[in-house]
């Protein structure tokens, strides 16, 4: 990439809903000879459906139109993607419902007949706010590592980039898998605090009668093997950021003793009888329900509210699919040099599979898959048997404990039952199981001993 392409600024983009066709012809001409790329709707439904696809930097909208009206599509975008600016286009009737929209997040509004000058003023200073995160060249460097094409995870950036210029506390929620500390190494790239330390530990991987020490530190002799001093987690973080993965799963003791640490920002280490002043910002991470985990008395109320001061939620891979090809095809290249192959895509079909698969593991289980076919592919591109074999496997890795238990016993019910070849006296006893209970697991799984008897008389 030459440095012209590296500095010259993306086209800001603008979505113009209007049912009035000249109006809208009318105000597409105005903007794109401002240089602004625009796109256009004749309905707020069809505004809805553009924004499924591809989110642009502002909307201008009509307020009187046919079917859902103008306000109607604020509501639906203040909803869904609070952080894109609207702009409502109205009559002097209209203003004062105009007026209170802006009171609940409506950027702007304009009186029509509108003056060209008012217009492009407001427009600019909406792209002003919405652009700020999606600068060229090393002010965009931040959230290099996230690759995505998906409206609602732009939202998320977005939100993202507004909150790392502070030191709110942030809680980021999401399924196993979305890119949790990803995001959070985001937002600690894009915050005053990025030439310091990022430190993550993940609070359910370690032992609980170690979890305090290696947050806080302990002191030579606080324990048995305590053999020289440690600093621990908050410490190692000095002026930069503490990423706290899975704090749902941290005991309750040791909660307590964490909101002593955010309330008076210092930390006392294990065996010590001296505090140490701490100047660390703290994001933590959960992929459980901390409402119902309060409730359940798993989680501490006081400490919910100071970890999430502002909420990010990373949405599940299977409710942004657009992201799936892009991902596949960054894991690929990747993976494909990792691994020196000549792998260079997937065919039209495998593509089908990847895009329409449930992913339960997220953007994880779509890397493993991604990696395992590279790895066992003969060919250039990855044909679409490989992938469904690949994410079959994965499947079986990712079921519940119920699951494999239930699966087990069908498929032992059935081996046992063709060894003794349909019957059930020799099934059960080989099975250690008397003949009534032996029926009541056959029942469960829905398994007849006669199909296994006919099975046995077919000609090989």
């Amino acid at each position: 990439m030459s440095a012209a392409q590296q500095t010259t600024a993306p086209a800001r983009r603008i979505l113009i809903v209007d049912d009035d066709a000249d109006l809208l012809q009318l105000l597409s001409m105005r903007l794109r000879s401002a240089g602004l790329e625009v796109d256009t709707a004749n309905s707020a439904e069809a505004a809805i459906n553009s924004l499924d696809i591809s989110r642009p930097h502002l909307v201008i909208t009509d307020m009187r139109m046919q079917g859902m009206d103008g306000m109607a599509l604020f509501e639906h975008i203040h909803k869904t993607i609070p952080t894109l600016p609207v702009i409502m286009l109205t009559a002097h009737g209209t203003i004062p419902d105009a007026v209170d929209a802006t009171q609940r997040g409506l950027f702007g509004y304009l009186t029509k007949p509108f003056d060209s000058k008012v217009l492009l003023d407001q427009v600019a200073k909406a792209l002003q706010i919405s652009c700020a995160a999606a600068q060229p060249g090393k002010a965009n460097d931040w959230r290099a590592s996230i690759i995505t094409q998906s409206p609602m995870m732009e939202d998320v950036l977005t939100k993202a980039k507004l909150v790392a210029e502070g030191d709110a506390s942030v809680l980021i929620c999401g399924e196993s898998g979305t890119g949790k500390e990803l995001l959070a190494h985001a937002i600690h790239d894009a915050s005053p605090r990025a030439q310091r330390p990022f430190v993550a530990i993940n609070c359910a991987a370690i032992p609980e009668q170690l979890l305090e020490s290696e947050l806080f530190g302990h002191v030579k002799g606080a324990f048995t093997g305590a053999v020289r001093d440690h600093k621990g987690l908050f410490q190692s973080a000095m002026g930069g950021t503490v990423f706290l993965d899975e704090i749902g799963d941290m005991p309750l003791v040791l909660q307590g003793k964490l909101l002593r640490v955010l309330q008076e920002k210092q930390v006392t280490p294990v065996g010590a009888t001296q505090s140490v002043p701490l100047d660390v910002r703290i994001i933590s991470a959960t992929h459980r329900n901390l409402s119902a985990e309060i409730a359940a008395g798993n989680f501490r109320e006081d400490i919910y509210y100071r970890l999430n001061v502002v909420e990010l939620a990373i949405p599940p891979l299977s409710r942004r699919r657009e992201d799936i090809p892009l991902l596949a095809k960054h894991f690929l290249a990747v993976l494909a040099e990792k691994y020196n192959r000549k792998t260079n895509g997937f065919s039209a079909e495998a593509m089908e599979t990847l895009i329409s698969a449930p992913w339960p593991g997220n953007v994880r289980q779509l890397l493993n898959v991604v990696e395992r076919s590279v790895v066992l592919s003969t060919t250039p591109l990855i044909s679409s048997v490989l992938v469904q074999q690949t994410i079959h496997k994965e499947e079986e890795m990712l079921m519940s404990l119920e699951e494999a238990k239930s699966r087990f016993e069908r498929d032992y019910l059935i081996r046992i039952l063709k060894i003794t070849e349909g019957n059930v006296t020799q099934a059960a006893k080989l099975s250690k199981r008397n003949r009534t209970e032996f029926y009541k697991l056959l029942q469960k799984h829905q398994l007849s001993p006669s199909l296994i008897r006919q099975s046995q008389d077919l000609p090989t």
